[in-house]
């Protein structure tokens, strides 16, 4: 910096919660440092003379800090003599772009700083939203609650950083002791390695031969003189162990190079190899993995959550058919195996009724279905990087919608006996449902193989068509008996479309080339993976089978689920004193069942004699 400046101070301050609840954190405007933007009146843009000046701005662990230079014009010299007044003690920045994790705000883009007449405010304060975007962020404006500081000699040519201290009211200069000591633990041993490498290279004559010799310089270094003379030491400066050995230009060249061969695992290894070799090092350096930096979060803030598949969920909760109750009666009239028809008379004959029509009635009501967690009051308030209690909510959330949406589709999986199962009969899952409302058909794939050897399919084709095609053929044949309301989807595993998706002719061409190819096919909407259907089997008393499932065709309109008002998904909290600990609690209310017969189709493998003798069902 080769000019002078006016005024200094903070821009902005970090970790420190703003009136709408958001926290700007440290370095969420570092890619600034360095840059220099313009200073405007009270943040008004409409007119040019409300130009001031400028500021450059520095990033530093606890903000942004902003020398400012005013402009030689008149509105220039008005502002220069408020700050100097002390009328005017506040900056303001325009921020655009902002990036929020949470509540957190983790990265912006300052476009200019502004003289404001802000009252003594608490801490920092978003003054006001100026416009939302998806894809720029927020824009606000953002009050900082310290006040500027001035420049108080015309003399001075350049700026003077003022680093922030725990004491402003305290201007006495630290030594270098006081320094030292307030260095963290990492910071000493990378000093100590830097100034033992220094010494080292004395050693070898590597000081500019011009430097003094005879001269005694004293430096204060934990109290204790350390007398240079005309001496080099060889010891830590700091370390009064005595006696240790650093890395020399030519040991680094050595362990770089190692570093870079082929069947190196990187640096750190090699450092270890190259000292392992050399005896002048083996105890040269303890804990040299202290003078590594620190590890970089990829990602700041609350860490990616791995899960299962969730993509189906919200085809089965948003497609279902919603009712206000949650008690349901389904009630339909059979009237397939009754002789209703119209009948022909003969002359001085008696006339017959026609037959009985069979009444089908279902009832269902709800179940409570919940998520419960609890989190430590400590770790809440020592976890500041992301909202941790809002993370645990999602993370519930979703658990509470996977399990709702699988025990639509293929139940809980929990033993009938099993205190925590959600009940077959409050929520009925579609592949478990009486054969009254669910066709279930099997897919014969030796039949398919045997059929297709007129085509000499061994020759032309692999296992893959022969899936593909006996699934297409079944769930087609299957369709013919289906009532529902059209427009189904299949629900399969990843590893079924992907087998009926690298179905190949002999020349590898492949049969299907897409996933809409393959949608035509089986005549359906949309296919959705579920990787939740993986091995998932039942029994089936008649003859003692065990059936697997490899698809459900549905039209989600057809299944309804039904909560009263206050069995909505709804979260409460409650503080055990005794613990200090915060519980939380995620829950519904609600019933589930397809309310028209034959409204879906259950395509499954028998996988019997597989099971029995512990062959991998695929």
């Amino acid at each position: 910096m080769d000019e002078q400046f006016d005024i200094e101070g903070w821009a902005t301050k970090c970790n420190i919660k703003c009136a709408d609840g958001r926290v700007i954190m440290p370095n969420a405007f570092q890619h600034q440092d360095g840059e220099t933007v313009p200073v405007v009146w009270n943040h008004d843009h409409n007119n040019p003379e409300n130009v001031l000046g400028h500021a450059l701005l520095e990033n530093r662990p606890d903000g942004v800090y902003a020398y400012v230079k005013f402009n030689d014009t008149e509105s220039g010299k008005v502002a220069k003599s408020l700050t100097e007044h002390k009328d005017i003690t506040r900056f303001s920045i325009c921020a655009g772009k902002l990036k929020q994790q949470g509540s957190n705000v983790v990265h912006g883009l300052i476009s200019e700083v502004s003289l404001v007449l802000a009252g003594a405010n608490p801490g920092a304060v978003i003054e006001s939203v100026i416009k939302h975007g998806s894809d720029e962020g927020e824009e606000a404006i953002i009050i900082s609650h310290d006040e500027f500081q001035l420049y108080h000699s015309a003399d001075v040519k350049e700026p003077v950083k003022k680093e922030s201290k725990p004491n402003e009211q305290d201007p006495k200069a630290k030594s270098i002791k006081d320094i030292i000591d307030s260095m963290s633990k990492e910071q000493k041993e990378a000093m100590y390695f830097l100034v033992g490498k220094a010494v080292e290279d004395a050693k070898a004559g590597k000081l500019d031969d011009e430097e003094p010799q005879d001269d005694k310089v004293e430096h204060s270094l934990n109290e204790e003189v350390i007398d240079q003379g005309g001496t080099y030491m060889k010891n830590n400066l700091f370390e009064t162990g005595g006696n240790q050995t650093v890395l020399t230009h030519a040991d680094e060249e050595a362990i770089i190079e190692l570093a870079k061969q082929r069947n190196s695992n990187g640096f750190q290894d090699a450092l270890k190899t190259y000292m392992s070799e050399h005896q002048h090092l083996q105890h040269g350096i303890d804990q040299i993995d202290t003078l590594f930096p620190e590890f970089t979060n990829l990602n700041p803030g609350a860490p990616e959550l791995l899960t299962r598949d969730q993509g189906f969920v919200d085809h089965v909760i948003n497609g279902a058919h919603k009712t206000p109750f949650s008690r349901i009666r389904t009630r339909k009239a059979d009237a397939r195996k009754a002789e209703i028809r119209a009948k022909g008379y003969k002359k001085g004959s008696q006339k017959t009724k026609i037959g009985n029509i069979n009444l089908l009635t279902r009832t269902t009501d709800p179940q409570t279905v919940y998520v419960k967690d609890e989190l430590e009051r400590d770790d809440i308030v020592d976890i500041t990087d992301f909202d941790v209690v809002e993370y645990q909510y999602g993370a519930m959330n979703m658990a509470l919608k996977e399990e709702v949406a699988l025990a639509v589709l293929i139940g809980d999986g929990r033993e009938t006996g099993d205190a925590h199962k959600i009940s077959e009969e409050h929520i009925r899952p579609i592949w478990l449902d009486d054969d009254l409302y669910t066709i279930h058909g099997d897919v014969d794939l030796a039949a398919m193989k045997k059929e297709l050897q007129g085509t000499n399919t061994g020759a032309n084709f692999g296992e893959e068509y022969i899936y593909a095609e006996a699934m297409i053929k079944q769930s087609l044949f299957l369709r013919e008996q289906y009532k529902g309301s059209g427009n189904v989807e299949l629900f399969c595993t990843p590893h079924m479309l992907n087998v009926m998706l690298l179905a190949r002719d002999l020349n590898g061409r492949r049969i299907y080339s897409s996933k809409n190819d393959l949608t035509k096919a089986l005549n359906v909407k949309d296919i959705v993976t579920v990787e939740q259907f993986e091995g998932k089997t039942r029994k089936v008393s008649e003859g003692n089978k065990t059936k697997q499932l490899l698809g459900l065709f549905v039209n989600m309109d057809d299944y309804n689920i039904g909560s009263t008002k206050g069995g909505e998904i709804s979260k409460f909290s409650d503080f055990d004193i005794d613990f200090n600990r915060y519980k939380y609690l995620m829950e519904t209310r609600l019933s589930g069942a397809l309310t028209r017969p034959y409204s879906a189709i259950a395509l499954e493998l028998d996988v019997t004699d597989k099971t029995a003798t512990g062959d991998r069902v695929r």
